[in-house]
């Protein structure tokens, strides 16, 4: 299973966990439902990296969502990850504020990437905060887990298009998308323990003790940062190959392909319930002009077309 899967893997000699992403028809068939800007989809398609990554960890059938609320262009992200499989996500974004090859972390802006795990009506929600403040959400990623989780991590995702024959035969671009994450987790606490972040307000001349990091998570973030986007992406690539180039000379063990779909959650029967959980004069406030209410899905933009009688009107 190569594409539209995600493949957990552990290096045992560096006491290495993670998981590595491939995206291809289930990433084209979530951005080209819309009417999205390269960029937007761009940042969009991390963030469904990331979503997948994080989320597959779960070992409970739950939901898993990244969230962002920024200033900038794309002023909000939301992808939604049901475990064990389904996938969506969509973007919501100032056309007019875009600007031609502008970075992805400047389409985003500052403001919060929310994650946060659902385990369903009867269990609390967690939900963890970090700042993003045009670092993109490689490095917010990896803030959260040290501020959070306190285990050294490291994530690359990418995304691009390459050309492939649709169901017609005929060749075009399709977008793809990838993601490698990979978090040093020792049995001894002592070797996980990384330098701390300088306080800030020291008094002046203090000495600031520094601890250096354990040399086995040294080695495995130099062999990540070799990783190249084209590697993440390339159709002709597995994700076994790249693991093997990384880590061939230390042992690579991986584990069985988890399948990823896009798939989105709305229905008829959600909308209607929905629309009935508005007050009665704001549904009828909802009724165009030709006699019917219309909802369009901000996931997948599928249209639906209620009568009021179905609203409850």
């Amino acid at each position: 299973m190569q594409d539209n899967a995600v493949l957990p893997y552990a290096v045992e000699t560096l006491d290495l966990r993670g998981r590595v992403v491939r995206l291809g028809s289930a990433i084209d068939t979530i951005l080209t439902g819309h009417d999205y800007p390269d960029v937007v989809s761009e940042v969009l398609a991390q963030a469904v990296s990331l979503a997948v990554l994080l989320g597959s960890a779960l070992k409970f059938e739950g939901r898993f969502q990244i969230q962002t609320r920024t200033d900038g262009p794309v002023a909000m992200i939301v992808v939604d990850y049901e475990a064990p499989d389904r996938v969506r996500g969509y973007a919501s974004f100032e056309r007019d504020r875009l600007v031609t090859g502008m970075s992805l972390a400047d389409a985003l802006g500052r403001g919060q990437l929310g994650l946060t795990i659902d385990q369903g009506a009867d269990m609390s929600r967690y939900q963890g905060i970090v700042a993003l403040d045009g670092q993109g959400l490689e490095a917010a990623a990896q803030q959260y887990f040290r501020q959070s989780e306190q285990i050294p991590t490291r994530v690359r995702l990418a995304v691009g298009r390459v050309m492939h024959a649709d169901p017609s035969g005929e060749a075009r671009p399709g977008w793809r998308a990838g993601g490698l994450m990979a978090q040093f987790m020792p049995t001894s606490p002592e070797r996980q323990r990384q330098a701390d972040l300088h306080p800030g307000d020291a008094p002046e001349g203090a000495t600031i003790l520094q601890s250096g990091d354990d040399d086995a998570w040294v080695e495995a973030r130099a062999l990540i940062d070799t990783i190249e986007d084209h590697e993440l992406i390339d159709p002709m690539l597995a994700s076994e190959g790249l693991l093997y180039r990384l880590f061939h000379e230390n042992g690579v063990r991986v584990f069985d392909a988890e399948p990823v779909t896009a798939k989105c959650r709305c229905s008829r029967e959600r909308i209607l319930t929905m629309l009935q959980s508005f007050p009665v004069e704001d549904r009828k406030a909802m009724i165009a002009d030709d006699g019917t209410i219309g909802v369009t899905c901000e996931f997948c933009s599928t249209r639906y077309t209620v009568p009021p009688s179905e609203a409850g009107l």
